[in-house]
């Protein structure tokens, strides 16, 4: 089992190593979500380093958490984040996108941690909801941990899986909602907006925190709360910015679906690393 570490220096450094390996990644691959990838870096971090129960050398073993990324095409951050854990060779990030590779532009199941296929948005709770019941099911004491997307929360399916999440009262799901408040076509606000964000998920049933999405120790705190929630599910609401980490992606939604190339590496390589 992955020893848990809570130094928040050991964390910021995680972060900052897994920013650079999506932008190389996406530059050799020469296409993917960008903008998208690097606003959850530090919610990756923080679940997979100090929280998710996971053991990278037994992969299947039976009582490990699960964590489910809803909003698939963020990808990158992910693999990067399990490539570090060495659930498959760090060299392997370099095919990204390409053909014949097990790291195809959303998570496909039957690579080493990744727990369904992923990246039809508004999937990802339903499938969380169905492992949180099977393990109660089961008297097991895992925990599902579910990533989504603010603008997929657009998606109806979203809001029947929230019903149902809170009719069991299944409080072994977490869900972190990535809020960087941009989406493909535009601000979330005015593509379909989501405010008053917190009321809506309290009027479904679930307990509501909200924290900023890069700090580790808000993120930190977040995830001890929804450990202390009962008979409730509950979800975290992260706020974030797209692109975070460099200057000129964060906040444009331009970024959203749009690989580096080798001068937009370059630069952003050399700002992450003097800062």
């Amino acid at each position: 089992m992955v020893n848990k570490k809570v130094d928040l220096e050991f964390l910021k450094q995680k972060a900052l190593d897994i920013r650079c390996s999506i932008l190389t990644m996406l530059e050799e691959a020469g296409s993917g979500h960008t903008g998208g990838s690097l606003s959850l870096v530090e919610i990756l971090v923080s679940l997979y380093y100090c929280r998710l129960n996971h053991d990278p050398k037994n992969p299947s073993w039976v009582q490990r958490d699960r964590f489910i990324l809803s909003k698939g095409h963020g990808c990158p951050a992910l693999y990067a984040v399990l490539a570090d854990f060495g659930y498959f060779p760090k060299a392997e990030l370099m095919t990204l996108r390409k053909y014949g590779s097990r790291l195809q532009g959303h998570p496909e199941k039957g690579l080493a941690g990744i727990e369904a296929s992923t990246g039809s948005l508004g999937q990802g709770l339903s499938i969380s909801i169905g492992m949180a019941l099977s393990a109660r099911l089961d008297d097991r004491e895992n925990r599902i941990y579910c990533v989504l997307g603010d603008g997929e929360t657009n998606e109806g399916q979203v809001w029947e899986s929230a019903m149902t999440a809170a009719h069991y009262k299944l409080d072994n799901i977490i869900a972190i909602v990535d809020y960087n408040k941009l989406q493909i076509d535009g601000p979330v606000s005015e593509v379909k907006n989501l405010e008053p964000f917190e009321e809506k998920w309290r009027s479904f049933g679930w307990k509501v925190k909200r924290c900023n999405g890069h700090d580790f120790q808000e993120l930190l705190d977040a995830l001890d709360w929804a450990d202390s929630i009962k008979e409730y599910p509950a979800v975290i609401i992260a706020d974030t910015v797209k692109g975070k980490g460099v200057s000129f992606m964060e906040n444009d939604n331009r970024w959203h679906g749009v690989a580096p190339v080798k001068e937009d590496l370059e630069k952003a390589l050399k700002e992450l690393k003097d800062r």
